[in-house]
Protein backbone atom coordinates (compact mmCIF):
# COMPACT_ATOMS: atom_id res chain seq x y z
CA UNK A 1 0.00 0.00 0.00
CA UNK A 2 2.84 1.96 1.00
CA UNK A 3 6.49 2.50 -0.76
CA UNK A 4 10.02 3.89 0.83
CA UNK A 5 10.85 7.47 -0.83
CA UNK A 6 14.01 9.03 -0.39
CA UNK A 7 14.07 13.03 0.14
CA UNK A 8 16.44 15.59 0.48
CA UNK A 9 17.03 17.56 3.84
CA UNK A 10 17.80 21.31 4.05
CA UNK A 11 21.57 20.20 4.73
CA UNK A 12 21.57 18.36 1.44
CA UNK A 13 21.55 15.32 3.09
CA UNK A 14 19.59 12.51 2.00
CA UNK A 15 16.55 11.41 4.22
CA UNK A 16 14.25 8.03 3.73
CA UNK A 17 10.53 7.42 4.98
CA UNK A 18 7.69 5.27 4.34
CA UNK A 19 4.66 7.15 2.17
CA UNK A 20 1.50 5.76 1.47
CA UNK A 21 -0.62 8.20 -1.14
CA UNK A 22 -4.97 8.69 -1.47
CA UNK A 23 -6.65 8.35 -4.80
CA UNK A 24 -5.82 11.98 -5.01
CA UNK A 25 -2.24 11.26 -5.00
CA UNK A 26 0.07 14.03 -4.60
CA UNK A 27 -2.34 17.04 -4.90
CA UNK A 28 -3.73 15.56 -1.51
CA UNK A 29 -3.31 18.20 1.61
CA UNK A 30 -0.24 15.69 3.70
CA UNK A 31 0.46 14.58 7.04
CA UNK A 32 4.13 13.78 8.27
CA UNK A 33 4.05 11.02 10.52
CA UNK A 34 6.23 10.33 13.39
CA UNK A 35 6.95 6.92 14.74
CA UNK A 36 6.87 6.14 18.67
CA UNK A 37 10.50 4.75 19.99
CA UNK A 38 9.96 1.55 18.62
CA UNK A 39 10.98 3.05 14.96
CA UNK A 40 9.22 2.73 11.81
CA UNK A 41 7.49 -0.22 12.39
CA UNK A 42 4.25 -2.07 10.96
CA UNK A 43 2.11 -0.16 14.11
CA UNK A 44 3.30 2.95 12.46
CA UNK A 45 2.83 2.24 8.95
CA UNK A 46 -0.51 1.40 10.04
CA UNK A 47 -1.44 4.66 11.04
CA UNK A 48 0.00 6.05 7.94
CA UNK A 49 -2.44 4.20 5.72
CA UNK A 50 -5.13 5.23 8.56
CA UNK A 51 -4.66 8.43 7.27
CA UNK A 52 -3.94 7.61 3.67
CA UNK A 53 -7.77 5.98 3.28
CA UNK A 54 -9.01 9.67 5.53
CA UNK A 55 -7.75 11.28 2.11
CA UNK A 56 -4.41 12.70 2.99
CA UNK A 57 -0.67 11.40 2.11
CA UNK A 58 0.99 10.39 4.74
CA UNK A 59 4.88 10.19 5.36
CA UNK A 60 6.60 8.56 7.94
CA UNK A 61 10.46 9.84 7.93
CA UNK A 62 12.69 6.55 9.32
CA UNK A 63 14.42 8.66 12.23
CA UNK A 64 16.31 5.78 12.96
CA UNK A 65 18.16 4.96 9.68
CA UNK A 66 16.42 1.38 9.11
CA UNK A 67 16.72 -0.26 12.74
CA UNK A 68 14.13 -1.11 15.03
CA UNK A 69 13.73 -1.90 18.40
CA UNK A 70 11.31 -4.92 19.47
CA UNK A 71 12.68 -4.33 23.39
CA UNK A 72 12.11 -1.29 26.18
CA UNK A 73 16.03 -1.43 26.47
CA UNK A 74 16.86 -1.02 22.70
CA UNK A 75 14.14 1.51 22.39
CA UNK A 76 15.70 3.48 24.96
CA UNK A 77 19.26 2.84 23.46
CA UNK A 78 17.92 4.06 20.12
CA UNK A 79 15.84 7.22 21.53
CA UNK A 80 18.97 8.22 23.62
CA UNK A 81 20.82 8.05 20.31
CA UNK A 82 18.64 10.40 18.13
CA UNK A 83 19.47 13.74 17.80
CA UNK A 84 15.91 15.78 17.89
CA UNK A 85 17.01 19.24 16.86
CA UNK A 86 18.83 17.47 13.95
CA UNK A 87 15.53 15.45 13.43
CA UNK A 88 12.88 17.89 13.46
CA UNK A 89 14.74 20.99 11.64
CA UNK A 90 15.92 18.23 9.04
CA UNK A 91 14.59 15.02 8.84
CA UNK A 92 10.98 16.40 9.73
CA UNK A 93 11.43 19.53 7.90
CA UNK A 94 12.96 18.19 4.71
CA UNK A 95 9.80 15.79 4.80
CA UNK A 96 7.42 18.45 4.83
CA UNK A 97 9.35 20.66 1.87
CA UNK A 98 9.20 17.02 0.03
CA UNK A 99 5.73 16.95 0.16
CA UNK A 100 5.15 20.31 -0.74
CA UNK A 101 7.47 20.95 -3.64
CA UNK A 102 5.37 17.52 -5.26
CA UNK A 103 2.38 19.32 -4.70
CA UNK A 104 0.66 19.32 -1.24
CA UNK A 105 -0.89 22.39 -0.52
CA UNK A 106 -0.65 22.01 3.05
CA UNK A 107 1.15 19.49 5.07
CA UNK A 108 0.64 18.69 8.83
CA UNK A 109 2.76 16.85 11.52
CA UNK A 110 1.21 14.21 14.08
CA UNK A 111 3.61 11.43 16.25
CA UNK A 112 3.45 9.61 18.93
CA UNK A 113 5.20 9.30 22.44
CA UNK A 114 8.98 10.26 21.41
CA UNK A 115 6.97 11.28 18.10
CA UNK A 116 4.78 13.33 20.01
CA UNK A 117 7.79 15.42 21.38
CA UNK A 118 9.31 15.56 18.00
CA UNK A 119 5.75 17.07 16.68
CA UNK A 120 5.65 19.65 19.47
CA UNK A 121 9.73 20.90 18.16
CA UNK A 122 8.67 20.76 14.74
CA UNK A 123 5.92 23.30 15.63
CA UNK A 124 8.83 25.63 16.42
CA UNK A 125 11.33 24.57 14.09
CA UNK A 126 9.76 23.61 11.25
CA UNK A 127 8.30 27.23 9.18
CA UNK A 128 6.41 25.60 6.50
CA UNK A 129 4.42 23.44 8.70
CA UNK A 130 0.56 24.69 8.58
CA UNK A 131 -0.96 22.24 12.03
CA UNK A 132 0.35 20.06 14.60
CA UNK A 133 -1.31 16.75 16.28
CA UNK A 134 0.79 16.07 19.15
CA UNK A 135 -0.47 12.42 20.74
CA UNK A 136 1.17 11.91 24.46
CA UNK A 137 4.95 12.90 24.43
CA UNK A 138 6.69 16.68 24.82
CA UNK A 139 10.41 17.38 25.18
CA UNK A 140 11.97 19.26 28.26
CA UNK A 141 10.22 22.20 27.92
CA UNK A 142 12.86 24.54 28.43
CA UNK A 143 13.09 23.40 24.27
CA UNK A 144 9.92 24.77 23.49
CA UNK A 145 10.34 28.52 22.55
CA UNK A 146 6.17 29.10 22.24
CA UNK A 147 6.46 32.25 20.69
CA UNK A 148 8.12 30.93 17.67
CA UNK A 149 4.90 28.76 17.29
CA UNK A 150 2.53 30.44 14.81
CA UNK A 151 0.20 26.81 13.76
CA UNK A 152 -2.17 25.27 15.25
CA UNK A 153 -2.17 22.98 18.23
CA UNK A 154 -3.45 19.89 19.38
CA UNK A 155 -2.61 17.34 21.98
CA UNK A 156 -3.98 14.68 23.19
CA UNK A 157 -2.79 13.37 26.62
CA UNK A 158 -3.20 10.69 29.12
CA UNK A 159 -3.78 11.51 32.85
CA UNK A 160 -1.91 8.25 34.14
CA UNK A 161 0.94 8.60 31.96
CA UNK A 162 4.03 7.65 33.63
CA UNK A 163 6.30 8.57 30.55
CA UNK A 164 5.19 11.78 30.30
CA UNK A 165 3.69 13.28 33.18
CA UNK A 166 0.06 15.57 33.14
CA UNK A 167 2.32 17.97 35.26
CA UNK A 168 4.13 18.39 32.48
CA UNK A 169 1.42 18.94 30.18
CA UNK A 170 -0.23 22.10 32.68
CA UNK A 171 3.11 23.46 32.61
CA UNK A 172 3.45 23.11 28.74
CA UNK A 173 -0.31 24.74 28.75
CA UNK A 174 0.98 27.77 30.62
CA UNK A 175 3.73 28.35 28.64
CA UNK A 176 1.24 28.21 25.55
CA UNK A 177 -1.35 30.69 26.63
CA UNK A 178 1.39 32.71 28.10
CA UNK A 179 2.80 33.23 24.29
CA UNK A 180 -0.99 33.38 22.80
CA UNK A 181 -0.67 30.23 20.38
CA UNK A 182 -4.51 28.89 19.65
CA UNK A 183 -4.34 25.00 21.18
CA UNK A 184 -6.77 22.17 22.88
CA UNK A 185 -5.92 19.86 24.70
CA UNK A 186 -7.56 16.35 24.94
CA UNK A 187 -7.14 14.89 28.94
CA UNK A 188 -7.85 10.89 28.44
CA UNK A 189 -8.57 8.44 31.39
CA UNK A 190 -5.81 6.56 29.87
CA UNK A 191 -1.83 5.06 30.22
CA UNK A 192 0.70 6.22 28.57
CA UNK A 193 0.64 4.43 24.63
CA UNK A 194 -3.72 3.82 24.99
CA UNK A 195 -3.76 4.58 21.21
CA UNK A 196 -1.18 2.01 20.37
CA UNK A 197 -2.61 -1.69 19.29
CA UNK A 198 0.72 -3.32 20.17
CA UNK A 199 0.61 -1.65 23.52
CA UNK A 200 -0.48 -4.61 25.36
CA UNK A 201 1.55 -7.12 23.72
CA UNK A 202 5.14 -5.00 24.92
CA UNK A 203 4.31 -6.38 28.83
CA UNK A 204 5.23 -3.18 30.32
CA UNK A 205 3.33 -1.53 33.43
CA UNK A 206 3.39 1.87 31.96
CA UNK A 207 1.79 0.70 28.53
CA UNK A 208 -2.21 -0.14 28.18
CA UNK A 209 -4.29 0.22 24.65
CA UNK A 210 -7.56 1.71 25.43
CA UNK A 211 -10.05 1.34 22.24
CA UNK A 212 -12.41 3.72 23.55
CA UNK A 213 -10.04 6.51 24.14
CA UNK A 214 -7.85 5.81 21.08
CA UNK A 215 -11.13 6.24 18.86
CA UNK A 216 -12.64 9.29 20.44
CA UNK A 217 -9.31 11.21 19.89
CA UNK A 218 -8.28 9.90 16.60
CA UNK A 219 -12.06 11.52 15.52
CA UNK A 220 -10.93 14.55 17.70
CA UNK A 221 -7.72 14.30 15.74
CA UNK A 222 -9.08 13.85 11.69
CA UNK A 223 -11.24 17.22 12.70
CA UNK A 224 -8.50 19.04 13.84
CA UNK A 225 -6.93 18.16 10.51
CA UNK A 226 -9.54 18.54 8.22
CA UNK A 227 -10.00 22.24 9.50
CA UNK A 228 -6.31 23.48 9.04
CA UNK A 229 -5.40 21.12 6.58
CA UNK A 230 -8.15 20.57 3.91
Amino acid sequence: MGSMVTYTRPDGQAATGYLVQPAAGAAAPAVVVIQEWWGLNEQIKHVAQRLAQAGYQALVPDLYKGQLALEENEAKHLMDGLNFGDAASQDIRGAVQFLKAAGAPKVGVTGYCMGGALTLLSSVFVPEVDAAAVWYGYPPLEYVDASKITVPLMGSWAIHDDVFPIAGVDALEQKLTAAGVAFSFDRYDAKHAFANEEADAKNLVYLKHDAQAAEKAWDKTLAFLYKNLA
